[in-house]
């Protein structure tokens, strides 16, 4: 399903890109923030020079010596000030452009977290095992919260606010869907968005092996099997 766009998209909203070694993808990436939006890279212990590349481009650097993409993600939202925080990845899978449609929808108040689902453009852009944990993750999370979701793609957007009221505290694998579940719990309205997702550039730090995907679905199944507690999300029609 695609995306309407509505009416003109909001300005000043920011992007949170969680980034470790990604000096190679952060120039493709940071040109297609869209303008007047705010790039906040999280870097979370890069020693490739990511986090002066990305300051040279513009964008506001956050360090995060947590490792874990939760611990990354969340030192974003923290540091995020826009009324609407957007996620993505920083190795150039997705475009962040794409998430102007994502946004407008929050912001016309047709949903509270908009989700990108990946598919995959090419030879090698989403390898065999990582779309099996995906779609184990997929099934699991419909049994758990009731979404007929397909992905829990790292492309998304929502309200900063009610996003903090989540109370997340994943800070590894599981956080994108710790997000997820307790949105659901909290009766949000999850949206998804079919978005073209690119080879990355360099080696995924969790799903590059069998073993980075498998120890991140139990991650989330951790998370999955936390008992449900309806967060406090203010600003969230219920």
């Amino acid at each position: 399903m695609k995306a309407v766009t509505t009416s003109p998209p909001p300005s000043g909203v920011d992007v949170v890109l969680p980034c470790l070694d990604e000096a190679e993808a952060l120039p493709w990436v940071l040109a297609r923030i869209p303008a007047g939006w705010r790039a906040l890279v999280v870097d979370n212990g890069s020693t490739d020079g990511s986090a002066d590349l990305a300051r040279s481009l513009g964008a506001q650097v956050i360090h995060e010596p947590r490792r874990g993409f939760g611990a990354a993600c969340h030192a974003g939202l923290t540091a995020a000030t826009a009324d609407i925080v957007c996620f993505c990845d920083c190795d150039a899978s997705l475009d962040p452009s794409l998430l102007v449609a994502f946004v407008t929808e929050v912001a016309d108040g047709r949903a509270d977290l908009v989700l990108g689902r990946r598919r995959p453009q090419g030879r090698g852009a989403w390898p065999a095992h990582a779309r099996a944990g995906n779609l184990a993750l997929a099934r699991m999370v419909r049994r758990r919260t009731g979404l007929r979701l397909h992905d829990l793609g790292p492309l998304r957007a929502a309200r900063r606010e009610p996003l903090l009221a989540l109370g997340l505290t994943d800070r590894r694998s599981g956080y994108p869907l710790q997000m997820v579940v307790r949105a659901a719990d909290a009766g949000w309205r999850v949206t998804e968005h079919d978005v073209p997702y690119r080879p990355r550039t360099g080696t995924s730090k969790v799903t590059g092996t069998w073993r980075g995907t498998w120890q991140a679905v139990r991650d989330m199944s951790r998370v999955l099997n936390e008992t449900p507690a309806p967060a406090e999300a203010e600003g969230v029609r219920r």
